[in-house]
């Protein structure tokens, strides 16, 4: 039992976002969300957060229809690290993580080490200790993605979404926290825009185009030249790592013809 979807449909000002998404995870699985820029990604995390509702078709959490439920039981169960987060309040990295704590705080409180614990274990997992008393505004984008990723983490989540995670983040950090994700014991979905890192980390990928379920199996299965192409409009040469025998994409950028070049004069 856990996060799931059953053929959502979503439309937005007339426009149809999302048309009959299914996905069933096994739980504790890794599940990748790749698809172009404005393939339902963001939009599929969101009604999986059960911030958005569907206009058809359900989400649900465990057995329950994700509606039914309080905001409250929800972020006891779900962490959701957004693209785009930001704060106007000078506050320090430890302040962020500790709100991933107020989900288990009662009328009278938490338990105060409990909340010590895990912020202690966020920090360290995302490699910010040393930044814990360091104000928010002065953080590089890396750095405040890394702290968000705490917060969701001090949540001690169920399952987590994260919405391109390794977004600021450089090569080392993007390994890094792909890794923790993909070996944490809960259900995650992890939208991201490269296919090499969803390759490496994700059980099983869902592959979305213009709202709609292209494929979804194991990226093995599924990552492959003619996918790409007709999905993302490019050329790719799909290998296999010798090693560990998932795909590895290399693109292959298109040479201008006569009616792609411009005159462009610097």
């Amino acid at each position: 039992m856990t996060l799931r979807a059953q053929e959502l449909r979503w439309t937005r000002g007339g426009h149809l976002i999302l048309d009959g998404v299914t996905v069933e995870p096994v739980e504790g699985e890794t599940i990748g969300l790749l698809g172009p820029n404005g393939s339902g990604k963001s939009s599929l995390l969101r009604l999986l957060s059960g911030i958005g509702h569907p206009d058809s078709g359900r989400v649900l959490l465990d057995d329950t229809d994700i509606a039914r439920l309080r905001r409250h039981r929800i972020a006891r169960r779900i962490a959701v690290v957004d693209q785009h987060a930001d704060t106007e309040v000078d506050i320090t990295v430890e302040d962020v993580v500790s709100l991933g704590r107020i989900p288990h705080r009662g009328v009278f409180g938490g338990d105060a080490a409990a909340d010590a614990a895990a912020i202690r274990e966020s920090l360290s997992h995302t490699g910010m200790t040393d930044k814990a008393g360091d104000r928010w505004h002065t953080l590089s984008g890396g750095e405040r993605q890394r702290t968000q990723i705490a917060r969701a983490l001090a949540q001690r989540p169920h399952e987590l979404l994260l919405d391109e995670p390794t977004n600021h983040l450089d090569i080392r950090h993007q390994l890094d926290i792909l890794a923790l994700v993909a070996a944490l014991p809960i259900t995650s979905y992890i939208a991201l825009h490269d296919l090499n890192l969803a390759a490496m980390f994700c059980d099983r990928v869902l592959i979305l185009d213009e709202g709609r379920v292209v494929a979804m199996g194991r990226p093995a299965e599924v990552i492959t030249a003619e996918l790409i192409e007709q999905v993302y409009r490019v050329r790719a040469q799909v290998s296999t790592d010798p090693d560990h025998g998932y795909p590895v994409v290399s693109f292959r950028p298109r040479r201008p013809g006569p009616s792609t070049r411009t005159d462009f004069t610097p």
